[in-house]
């Protein structure tokens, strides 16, 4: 089944959560048994340290027995040497060992057992030695034999070996409570590296049969582009067949056109150049009482100078607007001649062809171009640029003097755009579509004209690859907002 992206995101989140789990479970675990093997460490080190203290002690007590011995058998006193040092860091050893073994609660009831034993074991020996010393042997010999300092150590002995033995049962507990929870941690990480690795290896799974399903969606996308390009470039042939087809027709229709409007002009001059003749025979009637003659001097003189002139009218309106499709047409056949162009001078030019114009009208033209130099058709920027400012000048607003704002600048896609904005009198805005419509005009109809100048204008501007849009205000201003390649090239043609 494909994935769909929101399968992928489903997938996903599935994943990222069981990873955040998983990742959570370990550092859980982890923290947990790390916890653990530290109490288990330290109860290894405290059960360590308490046999230390307990084997230390021991080992004291037994260094002062045996000096005493030496001392009470030979009368050296070179025994005694290691005696007081002994005998004076017994009670402080015992200090330790108390301290130590304070966690144990066997051994809290033999501890004051094991200080009596001690401290009768000391007196015994301070005792024999003092009295070996005063030169008392018999009565030293007599307390040794009495067999209570013997008795006394069997007891610390005892002690000893009982807290030797509990320590060692608490350090092989700990150590094997360690172990366990060393076997613990090895066995959650080996699973969470399992988990881990089973999220990860999905979702590289996932991730890779979305890429290969979209670079495949994108295969198939590119393949349907080239085909759509193809169509493209195919309907595009077609239509411009049609239209030059359209404009071939054009053409011959209003050639065709003018023969017979030509000969209907001709006609009329000379219908009108004989009526001249009529109206002289008429006026030198003399029986006005001739109603069929009153009927015919009317016609003579009023009715068919009156049609003759509606002809005439009519069939001026009519060459007129067989010129303006002529031109349209001739536009559209015209193959463009590329060059350098430098706009500025070209707008300066259209400027000057109006200038008279403004300056009857009081107006103004203002320029803020800074533009770098175009590779286009020269005539048909002067065409447009032309139309446009004549446009401006002509539908000005008797309001107010005349002031026009040309802007140009350069836009993205190597375009350059060219702002005409004037303060005229505006179109309404149920025309700002029509006007630019062939025959097409909006507002007071008080200037000549066939109405095509903006139809024209975008015929030259599309030619060049470019478009041409309109906003407007009614009484307050018009703006024409033009945008053209900066390089012929860039349309892919340059022949219409």
């Amino acid at each position: 089944m494909p994935t769909t992206n929101r399968s992928l995101v489903r997938s996903t989140v599935i994943l990222l959560t069981t990873g955040f789990v998983a990742l959570v479970a370990i550092v859980a675990a982890a923290f947990w048994l790390g916890v653990r093997s530290q109490v288990h460490f330290d109860e290894v080190i405290a059960a360590r340290d308490a046999r230390t203290a307990t084997v230390a002690l021991r080992h004291s007590l037994e260094v002062a027995e045996s000096s005493q011995r030496g001392y009470l058998l030979t009368g050296d006193g070179h025994y005694l040497k290691d005696y007081g040092p002994t005998h004076d860091l017994i009670p402080s050893q015992y200090e330790s060992a108390a301290q130590l073994l304070s966690s144990y609660p066997q051994a809290n009831q033999e501890l004051a057992r094991l200080k009596m034993a001690i401290d009768q074991k000391l007196s015994e020996m301070d005792q024999t030695i003092a009295l070996k010393k005063a030169g008392r042997d018999t009565d030293a010999l007599a307390l040794v034999k009495s067999d209570k300092g013997e008795a006394l150590m069997e007891e610390a002995q005892r002690f000893f070996s009982a807290v030797i033995d509990i320590a060692n049962d608490r350090m092989a507990a700990s150590a094997a409570d360690q172990q366990r929870s060393a076997r613990w941690l090895r066995w959650v990480s080996i699973i969470a590296a399992l988990v881990i690795i089973l999220v990860v290896g999905s979702s590289i799974l996932t991730v890779f049969r979305y890429t290969r399903e979209l670079a495949k969606a994108r295969d198939e996308v590119s393949a349907l582009n080239r085909d759509l390009e193809e169509r493209v470039e195919e309907r595009t042939a077609d239509l411009a067949k049609a239209n030059e087809e359209i404009q071939r027709f054009a053409y011959i229709v209003t050639h065709d056109l003018r023969a017979p409007l030509v000969n209907i002009m001709g006609f009329t001059s000379e219908l009108e150049a004989s009526i001249g003749s009529v109206q002289a025979l008429i006026g030198k009637s003399v029986d006005n009482d001739d109603p069929v003659l009153e009927e015919a001097k009317l016609a003579a003189m009023e009715d068919l100078p009156e049609a003759i002139g509606f002809i005439r009218a009519s069939t001026h309106k009519m060459d007129g607007l067989i010129n303006a499709i002529l031109k349209l047409s001739r536009e559209g056949r015209r193959v463009l001649r590329p060059e350098r162009v430098d706009l500025a001078e070209v707008l300066d030019v259209a400027a000057a062809a109006v200038q008279h114009q403004l300056n009857d009208a009081g107006g103004s033209i203002e320029f803020n171009v800074n533009v770098p130099s175009m590779w286009t058709d020269r005539l048909s920027l002067e065409q447009i640029f032309g139309n446009l400012l004549d446009n401006g000048v002509k539908y000005r607003s008797k309001e107010r003097p005349l002031h026009i704002i040309v802007r140009a600048r350069q836009e993205s896609g190597d375009r350059i755009a060219i702002e005409i904005a004037d303060n005229g009198r505006g179109i309404a805005e149920q025309d700002r579509e029509r006007v630019f419509e062939p025959f097409r005009r909006s507002g007071a109809q008080d200037q000549p004209g066939e109405g095509i100048g903006l139809a024209y204008v975008r015929t030259v501007v599309r030619n060049l690859g470019g478009d041409i849009t309109m906003t407007s205000s009614l009484g307050k201003g018009t703006s024409f907002h033009v945008t053209v390649p900066r390089h012929l090239a860039n349309i892919g043609s340059i022949a219409a």
